[in-house]
Formats: C-alpha cells, sequence, structure tokens
C-alpha cells in the first residue's frame, strides 16, 4: 500500500479520478465466486495482512490517548517518570507502527504479485489453446491489455481495494469510538462537518474522472501512433510514403493533447487535495475553538483537546475515501470480469474427451468429402478483444465442399488454383487449425479430431509464404522446431536448406540475433531459414504453401534439390503459385470455388486443356520474356 488508511488522502484522489459509470455494470453470475476462488490459496496471507491492517488502526486509535495522558497526567501533574514511560510508549508504537506497515507491504506484494502470476499465466495459457480464428480477429493491443492492465487492476481487488477498505473502516469506528468517549460534543462537530468534504470531492472527482478517461483514450492514441510507426514494416511504409515533416506534425499535436490533458488532471488533482486540506485545515480550527471554550470553562481537559484535534486529522481522509467505495470495489471487479471473459471463451478447436497420440508412422493424409466454413465470429472472439459493440452470430459462407484426395506416404500432391480458391484453407486443416464442417480429415487411418493436438503437430511440418521469425537469435528460432537439437544438425539444416554459407559469414553465426520479424534477413534468406526450421524438425508430413515463392531462380533450384532429398518418404502437400515447381507431383488438384475442378498429372492436365492448361500457358506467356531477359 502506498497510502496509509490513517488518512487515505492519496487514495481519495485515485479513487475519485475511476470512472463511476462503471457502478451501472451488471457482473455475470457467479462473478465473485469465482474471484473468491483465486484468493483460496492465499487465504492464510490475506488472513495475516487484515490482521495486521487492523493492528495499525487500533495503533493509529491509541496514540492520542497517549497524548492526553502525557498532558493531562503527567505535565500538568508534574510527573517526569509518567512523561518519559509515556513519551517511550508513544515511540515504541511508532516503531511497531513502522514495522507493520513494513510487514503489510510485504504480504501486499507476495499476494498482489502472486494473484498477477496466477492470473497472467492461466490467461496465457489459455489463449495458447485458442484456434488461428481467434488471432485473426482479436486487435493483439486489446488481448495485451487484458494480460497486463486489467490483470493488474484486478489482483488489487485483494491488496490495494481490499486494504483500503478495512482499513478506512477500522480507522473510521476506531476514531469515532475513542472522540465519542472524550467528548461527544466535539464528536458530534466533527461528524456534522463530514459533507463538507464529502460533496466537494464528489464534484470535483466526477470532473476528475472525466480527465482522466480522456488522458487514457489520447494516451492510447498517441501509443498506437508510435506503435505503427516503430516497426519495421511501418517506418519502411512511412519512409516511402510518407513525409517526415508530417509525421512529425502529427505526432506533435497528438503530444501536445496528452501534455494539455495531463496538466488539467494534475490542476484539478491539486484542486482536489487542497480542498481536502483546506477543509481539513478549518475543521481542526473549529475544533481548536469549541474544544478551547470548553476547555476554558473546565469541561474539557487540555490533553483532550489535543488528542481530539488528532483524531479529527485522522477522521476525513478515511470516511471520504469510503464516499467512492462503491466504485473502488465495482472497477477491480470489473477488470476482474474482463479477465474471466477471455477464460470463459472456449476453444473451437480442442481435444476431445479420451484422444490418443497419433501413431508415430509413415501415414496418409486422407480428404473424405471435406466440406469447410469459417467459424462465426461470436463462436471465436469476443467483442470487446475487437472494439466492437456485438459480434456476428450469422454463420459464414460456405469456403470449401467436397473435397477428397488421398496423399500417401512418399507422394506429393500438389494444390494449384487462382487467388482465393481455398488452398492455403485445405492445409490448415490438416494441421487442424480449423474443424471440419462437414466429412472428415484422417491421417493414419485416424480422424484429426480423435488423436491430441501436440501429436498431431510433432508430426506435420509447415513453411508458409511468409515464415514468421521471432526477434532473438538464429539458434532460437532453429531450435523452435527441436528444442534438443545439437550445432551439428542445425548446420546440417542449414547446409540443405542452401543457406549455411551466408550464416557462416555473419559475425556472431548462429547467435546472430535476426530482428523483428527476421526483417534483417531477406525475403529469400528468412524463407530459406524457414526451410531449414523444417528439415530440422524432419516432421511425417510436410505442408509448403509458397515455400520458394520469395527465391530466385538460382536459389530456388538448390531449395528445389534440398527439399526432394527432405521429403523422400514422407507425406508431402504443396501449394504452389509457380506451375513449374510441381510437374513432378505425383498428384496435381486445380482447386476453384473451394472445389477439386481437375487433378491428375503434369502431363495429363497439359493435355486435357481445362484451367491448369490455362494456368500453365498464362504463366509461360509472362514468365518467358523474363526468362529471355535473363
Amino acid at each position: 500500500m502506498n497510502d496509509s488508511p490513517r488518512t487515505g488522502g492519496g487514495h481519495a484522489t485515485r479513487s475519485f479520478t475511476r470512472d463511476r459509470s462503471v457502478v451501472d455494470h451488471a457482473l455475470a453470475p457467479g462473478t465473485l465466486r469465482r474471484i473468491l476462488g483465486f484468493a483460496r490459496p492465499y487465504r492464510k496471507q490475506l488472513a495475516i495482512f487484515l490482521a495486521l491492517i487492523l493492528v495499525d488502526a487500533l495503533i493509529g486509535a491509541a496514540q492520542p490517548l497517549l497524548f492526553k495522558q502525557i498532558i493531562d497526567e503527567g505535565v500538568l501533574g508534574n510527573d517526569r517518570g509518567l512523561v518519559i514511560a509515556l513519551a517511550t510508549a508513544v515511540a515504541g508504537l511508532a516503531v511497531l507502527a513502522a514495522g507493520i506497515g513494513l510487514t503489510q507491504r510485504y504480504f501486499s506484494a507476495r499476494i498482489g504479485q502472486g494473484l498477477v502470476h496466477d492470473l497472467r499465466t492461466q490467461v496465457f495459457d489459455h489463449v495458447q489453446r485458442m484456434p488461428v480464428a481467434f488471432f485473426s480477429r482479436t486487435q493483439t493491443g486489446a488481448l495485451v491489455s487484458r494480460l497486463n492492465g486489467d490483470v493488474q487492476g484486478a489482483q488489487q481487488a485483494f491488496t490495494s481495494t481490499l486494504s483500503t477498505v478495512v482499513g478506512n473502516i477500522a480507522t473510521t469506528v476506531t476514531v469515532i469510538a475513542a472522540m465519542l468517549a472524550l467528548s461527544w460534543q466535539i464528536t458530534l462537530l466533527a461528524l456534522v462537518l463530514i459533507p463538507l468534504f464529502v460533496l466537494p470531492a464528489r464534484l470535483v472527482g466526477r470532473k476528475l474522472a472525466d480527465i482522466t478517461r480522456e488522458r487514457y483514450e489520447l494516451t492510447a492514441d498517441m501509443g498506437q501512433t508510435m506503435t505503427e510507426r516503430f516497426n519495421v514494416a511501418g517506418a519502411m511504409l512511412v519512409k516511402i510514403f510518407g513525409s517526415p515533416s508530417t509525421e512529425s506534425a502529427e505526432f506533435t499535436a497528438r503530444a501536445a493533447r496528452v501534455r494539455d490533458i495531463g496538466v488539467r488532471s494534475a490542476v484539478y488533482s491539486r484542486v482536489l487535495m487542497t480542498s481536502l486540506g483546506l477543509l481539513a485545515a478549518l475543521a481542526t480550527a473549529f475544533v481548536y475553538g469549541l474544544g478551547g471554550l470548553m476547555a476554558m470553562g473546565g469541561t474539557l481537559g487540555v490533553g483532550t483537546l489535543v488528542a481530539l484535534t488528532a483524531y479529527v486529522g485522522r477522521l476525513y481522509g478515511p470516511i471520504t475515501s469510503l464516499s467512492n467505495l462503491q466504485v473502488d470495489i465495482m472497477t477491480t471487479l470489473v477488470s476482474f470480469e474482463r479477465v474471466l471473459e477471455v477464460l470463459d471463451l472456449e476453444p473451437m478447436v480442442a481435444d476431445a474427451p479420451g484422444a490418443r497420440p497419433l501413431a508415430d508412422t509413415a501415414a496418409s493424409v486422407v480428404f473424405d468429402r471435406v466440406a469447410f466454413r469459417y467459424p462465426a465470429a461470436a463462436d471465436v472472439s469476443l467483442a470487446s478483444l475487437e472494439s466492437v459493440a456485438t459480434l456476428s452470430d450469422a454463420p459464414a459462407e460456405q469456403v470449401l465442399a467436397d473435397i477428397t484426395f488421398t496423399a500417401r506416404p512418399g507422394q506429393m500432391v500438389a494444390l494449384v488454383g487462382p487467388s482465393g480458391a481455398g488452398k492455403t484453407t485445405v492445409t490448415s486443416l490438416v494441421s487442424r487449425l480449423y474443424d471440419v464442417t462437414g466429412g472428415a480429415v484422417r491421417i493414419g487411418g485416424e480422424d484429426v479430431r480423435d488423436v491430441t493436438q501436440q501429436s498431431l503437430r510433432n508430426a506435420i511440418g509447415v513453411v508458409t509464404q511468409d515464415s514468421h521469425m521471432f526477434h532473438t537469435t538464429l539458434r532460437a528460432n532453429l531450435a523452435y522446431a527441436r528444442t534438443d537439437a545439437t550445432d551439428e544438425q542445425m548446420w546440417d539444416a542449414l547446409h540443405a536448406a542452401q543457406i549455411a554459407d551466408l550464416v557462416a559469414t555473419l559475425p556472431d553465426g548462429l547467435d546472430t540475433v535476426v530482428g523483428d520479424r527476421g526483417y534483417r534477413l531477406s525475403g529469400g534468406e528468412k524463407q530459406r531459414l524457414a526451410i531449414a526450421r523444417l528439415l530440422l524438425k524432419s516432421p511425417r508430413i510436410v505442408v509448403l504453401d509458397e515455400a520458394t515463392a520469395h527465391l530466385d531462380s538460382e536459389s530456388e533450384s538448390a531449395v528445389q534439390q534440398a527439399l526432394q532429398r527432405a521429403l523422400a518418404g514422407r507425406t508431402s502437400i504443396v501449394i504452389a503459385h509457380r506451375l513449374s515447381t510441381v510437374r513432378d507431383a505425383d498428384q496435381i488438384l486445380v482447386i476453384d470455388g473451394g472445389r477439386v475442378v481437375e487433378r491428375g498429372r503434369h502431363d495429363d492436365l497439359l493435355a486435357a486443356g481445362g484451367v491448369y492448361a490455362d494456368l500453365y500457358r498464362t504463366q509461360f506467356r509472362t514468365e518467358a520474356p523474363l526468362a529471355l531477359a535473363s
């Protein structure tokens, strides 16, 4: 805790910056029960934490009583020994309070960081199991916000908010009880003045909440601008099409709005704090005035007056903070609910009950009258992660219909056809990135829905036309396919992918950092590295989606030879734009409009004079002049 519950000043200011509309939010049934479930592993620490808060409140209530005794019994009674003893007791309580404060902070951190760890790992693990359709729809920033902002807000339910509520209630009760025991008249005066604190705080706080919300929006807008401009693709686009002066002017305008709203926020925060401080000073003056008259009349002791004044200083901060209690609690609960919302979204692609591992043998891939349509948005995503009010639950149009073929071990099946025909969707069903909506995909005689996803992914290797590289070393990117790979095995894979000579010339070799998404490599180099990663994995089934699309003719020829050796004996499905790369395929499927419209070998399809022949002639007319020019 950063602010003592005795004063509540800092927390009161933060509390009134929160959006009051949150109190109108209706929590989903069972939310509170589930939230308490997260706290169960920390119940002992929470019990100690709450006990320390109560002890701290009692110490705060005891100190003014000692002040009273020092003055009334010690100073006015001319008792030196009592003054020294009571002063020592005050010092001892101060040391004890300091120790309790440090211990409170320790338990608060242990509980809070433990909850953050638990929530983050649960959300991360859950999101990892979500299908590709989820990631294709959600905003990455919104998803990361759940892992950061909302998780942090949720853990405050058991640390900041809980300690503030319990501490402020305990402080308020003990202070009012002690004041009533000393003077009901002064206590009544202090209570009458409470609205003077609460009303201005609510009025200024409402404006401060609006400013804070606007500041968050402007800051997010500025952050989005930086995120878009500071990645490689964005920076390249700006340099090619943009104007540095225009970009600077637009960012300066956004930064200026953030600056201006920051100044307004600081001013209103200071107005709130100054108002509360001024009212506390006026309340203290009233107590001194009334109490002084009573002391002069002999109905109130001087020590009692000092104690009452000290209590007044401890009373208004907690009461002001408690006046916004509903907003504080609902803010943390809504953060918790937003985290639970992600955890409650069930993955559409999951292991079936009793799923078994795929047999570790060579296997055929069979598509049996497969039909597929992409899932509705409401089935795979959340409106709050897409920044829309609602998600459509209308079914998508059918993408694939009656796809039937068999790819046997040692065979290459090539998928060709115009863009948007459904070729990549077919390969996605092999790895079970999506589930079919009709028919079945079988590997080794097993329906892919009946085997574990991990064993399925272990059996399949994929190289796409734009292979992703993590912002780490070449070694780490290669090891992602096989964590126990030795350097010798990595170099063998690099040689087979025709990229070993390049890696050998790099100053750091395998420890060279490839940059964000591999942007330090050329398109062809990145693709060959992805092929090396595939070769290192040595899967039983290989899927190549335009794997040689970014290679020049010389590199493509070398990699094709490497792939022919690597694919020997394996089941392979290849998507190719360049038809020349699949002339030797055992079976070519021509896909158009989500259906197989032609199938056969290269020569047979050319002789048939259908769609494949048209595609081939079109490519030949386009590529022949380029080849001659080369």
